[in-house]
């Protein structure tokens, strides 16, 4: 009877910590993922005004000739840093 209980309350911590588990990855992924929503724009390219704007990391850019030519130096290194700012954030916040 005895043996029968510990496997019972073995199997309940088990299931616990599996749905705790799945519970994080689940709240990571949704938190990593984007909705799909069309609203949920990475750029916006303005043809009148010569601009390019990346919503990710609010750099708006009056370039938007030379970004089409291929010179994207300046939204790469933008992304680099913004990357790199968040995981040194990250970091230092445990």
């Amino acid at each position: 009877l005895r043996e029968k209980a510990m496997k019972i309350l073995r199997a309940r911590v088990y299931d616990k910590i599996q749905q705790e588990a799945q519970s994080e990855y689940d709240a990571n992924r949704k938190s990593a993922d984007g909705t799909g929503d069309r609203s949920e724009r990475i750029r916006t390219y303005n043809f009148p005004q010569n601009r390019v704007t990346d919503h990710r990391i609010g750099l708006t850019i009056q370039k938007l000739d030379q970004i089409l030519a291929g010179k994207l130096d300046d939204i790469v290194d933008a992304l680099i840093m913004y990357d790199q700012t968040s995981k040194l954030e990250a970091m230092q916040n445990g």
